[in-house]
């Protein structure tokens, strides 16, 4: 019997990511944050959520890449660690969701090693649909304080 896993994908800087749909807790539009001071760029700040506060992180800039001006089609996907004791709930503001895929275990690719030059925490594996790849992120690493939160890593790059 094969197994079978959904993912929630999304595209960032033009390349689509794909995050397991039962860590998502929900999709909303780009809305204001209260910003924190003293905080990694990455850190957007954070949202009130029917009485959870909730850190806001943009994807992008976390995964070093360039800023981009928010717009009608920006994004922020709610994360939530299913079956956990510990709450851990974090908003990721991505470009644009793009679909909901199932995908058979056997098809998810290992990544490539890249030595210890490139940060490997965030990959699940890769997906081939058609012509494209997709990157599954890996969701408990996204939804680990240690991991997200992790400046000097971060700034390696």
């Amino acid at each position: 019997m094969e197994q079978e896993q959904e993912y929630l994908t999304f595209m960032l800087n033009g390349e689509e990511y794909g995050v397991d749909i039962l860590c998502v807790q929900e999709i909303r539009v780009w809305s204001s944050v209260t910003e924190l001071p003293n905080k990694p760029n990455y850190i957007k700040g954070v949202i009130n959520l029917r009485g959870i506060i909730v850190p806001i992180i943009d994807l992008r800039q976390r995964f070093g890449q360039q800023p981009l001006a928010y717009n009608e089609q920006t994004v922020t996907i709610i994360l939530r660690k299913p079956n956990s004791q510990k709450n851990m709930v974090v908003g990721i503001v991505v470009d644009a969701v793009s679909e909901v895929y199932k995908f058979d275990k056997k098809s998810i690719r290992v990544p490539p090693t890249f030595g210890n030059k490139i940060d490997r925490c965030f990959l699940q594996g890769l997906v081939s649909i058609d012509d494209r790849l997709i990157i599954l992120l890996d969701s408990h690493s996204l939804l680990d304080q240690d991991e997200l939160y992790d400046v000097d890593n971060h700034l390696k790059s």
